[in-house]
């Protein structure tokens, strides 16, 4: 199911999502936000990743030998 969300921007920031769709770089507006947001989404889940991997690199980590061991 698909929601409709109403933003606001400035006229620059518009004027550069409208460009974008305009030059073919996205199909529509929403196409425009959806690849925004997605990409959000990854940058999010990549800052974790590191800071998982820093967490361990530290020692603070610890070594799972079965799904019981997640307990």
């Amino acid at each position: 199911m698909r929601e409709v969300i109403n933003i606001s921007l400035p006229a620059p920031m518009a004027k550069t999502v409208k460009k974008a769709v305009k030059t073919g770089d996205y199909s529509s507006t929403s196409e425009f936000f959806r690849h925004l947001l997605r990409e959000w989404q990854l940058g999010n889940l990549l800052l974790e990743l590191n800071e998982s991997r820093a967490e361990i690199a530290s020692g603070k980590g610890k070594t799972l030998k079965s799904l019981k061991d997640l307990r």
